[in-house]
């Protein structure tokens, strides 16, 4: 099933977007059957889930942070991730900065935008967005390369549309700043229920799990 599901949405997609296999909660060997089915960049949640899965699949995929980072996970992280999607504070940016530059790499990063500015949920507010990556643009060790969003949940998915155009938005007029040491490349939005309104919206990277995989039995 997981075999036909990725050969179908990636046949689905355009060319120019991108999908992240959501994993969260996957075994090792669920993951080795999508990449088999040609799925190239794995989305982890978390940094112990992604050691155990990377001990066993290793480079077959690139790897992509697209849950909350801990400061005190960012070590590992940066070994383990080839980009971070979720970046939303100068404390996190600088973490990933200086341990990047311990072992020599620099590592591209996402910020992530609260695009429904909920007071729970992580991510960036839309107007603190060009602030922080205007502070965070000079560390030597990350690259910002765009804008990642969650949006709020909605049982009809076409509410979501709002805030994939918000943030979209905000990526084009971050875009058109120029910045220096910003390439604003990526917008990862839309998830298994939303990903072709996001695509419509913008989105050239989309994080795909239920889809994909089926219902989580965890």
């Amino acid at each position: 099933m997981i075999y036909q599901n990725v050969k179908q949405v990636l046949q689905e997609l355009p060319d120019a977007v991108e999908l992240v296999g959501a994993v969260k909660g996957r075994t090792p060997e669920e993951i080795s059957e999508a990449i088999d089915a040609g799925l190239r960049i794995i989305g982890e949640n978390y940094v112990e889930e992604s050691e155990k899965c990377f001990a066993v699949i290793g480079k077959k995929a690139k790897w992509h942070m697209i849950g909350h980072l801990q400061s005190r996970k960012v070590k590992k992280a940066v070994q383990l991730f080839d980009m971070i999607e979720t970046v939303d504070s100068v404390k996190l940016a600088a973490s990933i900065d200086r341990a990047c530059r311990e072992i020599e790499k620099t590592m591209p990063i996402l910020i992530e935008i609260n695009s429904a500015e909920e007071e729970q949920k992580a991510g960036v507010l839309p107007l603190d967005a060009v602030s922080l990556i205007t502070e965070i643009s000079g560390l030597e060790n990350i690259h910002v390369m765009g804008l990642m969003t969650m949006g709020r949940y909605e049982d009809d998915p076409e509410n979501m549309r709002h805030y994939f155009c918000k943030t979209k938005s905000l990526f084009d007029d971050i875009r058109a700043m120029d910045l220096p040491g910003v390439t604003m490349r990526y917008l990862s939005m839309g998830m298994s229920d939303s990903y072709q309104i996001a695509i419509k919206e913008g989105a050239n990277i989309v994080r795909i799990g239920t889809r994909l995989f089926g219902q989580r039995t965890i």
